[in-house]
């Protein structure tokens, strides 16, 4: 049957079986999985590896009959993500929400893909439903990747639609989508608090974004009532270390210097891949309150939302030593990293260890921007701590 959101929504269990067949036989689709299983192995051996793959994967796919077996599928790998390239994943909040009704997740936004999923993962370990994730449509340039996206219950932000009265239609069928998964369908939702990734360490909420998901509400209804209704839930992804720091940190320079970034061809999935398979350190997933009915504007919104998602972000050994580090180069004019190394102790250690490595892959000015990645955090809680 014909739906108004298929344009958007995730596949269902009526889509699986082409859907399926159809990403076994991409070949772009078996050569990734190659290349992200056996990326140190020759090339030579990369053909007869695919043809390996593509074998395994087509028997893996005769067990799966639902959308929720194609998770469960997944689950192990990520349980050997969090095994393997994290300290440990710490929750923190959860303890207070009422999850017996759908909630909207609105979290900051540092990692492409792990934003989410350790979200659906701390929900699934509490008995939870996995959450609809909302993907941009620039994401799905491959077909291969949208299948496997929407697959994994993501649905589409149209981002790349031209023409004013064509982006309010797609953005109030967004809205209406978002409603109805709540309401109707009775599923979790996660939205990031703005577009893209906050690459310089500032974790603000877009109020276009609130703007959008009020775009549904009835005349009739109250803007602070309507709001209470998406039971939007701010939540704070914290990351020790992050994967993709060191190209965050190119981007923003060449941004500055050139006056734009122009993205090359596969970088996004490039950096899903390195976020993954990266090393994280400390991980924890903070919870806040619910955003209540008594808000006037999608601004004032947003502003709680920075509140808590800001009040909720754990503090790493990272952001301290990158503020020292960045205190003696204003001082001396260059980073005195031997300086910082003999005044630390034995707990901060592995931040100076692992900050001086990705400082040594940088210009000054790159290494300037990866540093105020890790402070600005910092900063902006003491900040708010002052002003009280």
């Amino acid at each position: 049957m014909m739906s108004k959101f298929d344009e958007i929504r995730p596949y269902d269990d009526t889509d699986l079986s082409t859907v399926l067949k159809t990403l076994v036989n991409n070949q772009e689709f078996i050569k990734t999985l190659v290349g992200f299983r056996f990326a140190k192995w020759p090339a030579f051996t990369k053909p007869i590896l695919g043809f390996f793959i593509k074998r395994f994967v087509s028997k893996k796919i005769t067990t799966i009959h639902s959308l929720r077996d194609f998770q469960r599928l997944v689950e192990p790998y990520m349980k050997r993500m969090i095994r393997k390239t994290t300290s440990g994943l710490t929750v923190t909040g959860l303890e207070t929400l009422d999850l017996s009704k759908p909630c909207l997740f609105v979290s900051n936004h540092r990692d492409i893909a792990l934003d989410p999923a350790f979200i659906n993962w701390v929900l699934h370990e509490n008995g939870q439903d996995t959450v609809r994730i909302a993907v941009g449509d620039n994401l799905l340039s491959e077909n291969w990747v949208a299948d496997l996206i929407r697959l994994n219950k993501c649905f589409v932000v149209q981002r790349s639609i031209e023409g004013r009265r064509e982006k309010l239609a797609a953005a109030k069928l967004l809205s209406e989508y978002i409603y109805h998964s709540l309401k109707t369908d009775k599923q979790h939702l996660w939205i990031a608090q703005k577009e893209g990734r906050a690459k310089d360490g500032i974790d603000l909420t877009n109020p276009a974004i609130i703007s959008m998901l009020t775009l549904n509400r009835p005349k009739t209804t109250d803007f602070g009532e309507y709001v209470s209704e998406l039971r939007i839930v701010p939540v704070s992804i914290s990351y020790e270390f992050d994967p993709c720091d060191v190209n965050k940190a190119k981007e923003l320079s060449q941004a500055e210097q050139e006056g734009g970034y122009d993205k090359p061809d596969k970088e996004d999935i490039r950096s899903i891949v390195k976020g993954i398979t990266g090393q994280k350190g400390k991980v924890n997933v903070h919870f806040g309150k619910l955003i209540g009915k008594h808000t006037l504007n999608a601004k004032e919104v947003a502003g709680l939302i920075n509140d808590e998602i800001l009040a909720g972000y754990q503090i790493f050994p990272t952001s301290q030593i990158a503020l020292d580090i960045l205190s003696a180069s204003s001082e001396y004019e260059e980073f005195q990293l031997a300086d910082i190394e003999q005044e630390i102790g034995t707990s901060q250690k592995l931040a100076y260890d692992y900050l001086n490595g990705r400082l040594q892959l940088l210009s000054p000015d790159e290494q300037k921007k990866l540093l105020m990645m890790y402070v600005k955090p910092l900063l902006r809680q003491q900040e708010k701590l002052a002003s009280k």
